[in-house]
């Protein structure tokens, strides 16, 4: 998989969120969407990002964009998720990693010398027309809005 650059087409990609409901990029045909991988739910970074994003809906509301989040999670621990952290918006169970793979997210990682294969965290901003417009790759969990909302 080549590395997805700003100003490709974003992948056309296919999954359900966590109610099992099928989601396709085109659903989001004339929206702007914000796309964003990460680890496991109700970890400390990913509830830090998830809370900062829903803490700041309104905004990227008002400014015209959906959030989808997308970890290998199944259904069960989005709803979960959702449930205690009152997210308002919908999380893909990409159980398969078709997504990750699709994004070029799911790589070999390293922690304590143990290599392993996990998502890299990463957020990609998909305008109206399906083309990526940004990529962040080095996120800041806590302050994840202003690296998006610039």
């Amino acid at each position: 998989m080549t590395k997805l650059k700003i100003g490709d087409q974003a992948p056309a990609f296919e999954s359900v969120d966590q109610d099992g409901k099928k989601v396709l990029l085109s659903d989001f045909k004339g929206k702007k969407l914000v796309l964003y991988f990460y680890p496991r739910d109700n970890t400390s970074g990913c509830t830090a990002q998830a809370c900062n994003l829903r803490d700041n809906y309104q905004a990227f509301q008002k400014a015209g964009y959906e959030i989808l989040g997308v970890s290998s999670d199944d259904e069960k621990s989005h709803q979960k998720f959702i449930e205690k952290q009152n997210l308002p918006f919908r999380l893909l169970a990409d159980t398969d990693k078709s997504v990750h793979e699709q994004f070029d997210v799911w790589k070999e990682k390293s922690m304590y010398g143990r290599k392993y294969m996990g998502t890299v965290r990463t957020t990609f901003v998909i305008d109206e027309q399906g083309k990526i417009e940004n990529i962040i790759e080095k996120v800041k969990t806590k302050e994840h809005t202003s690296q998006i909302l610039i």
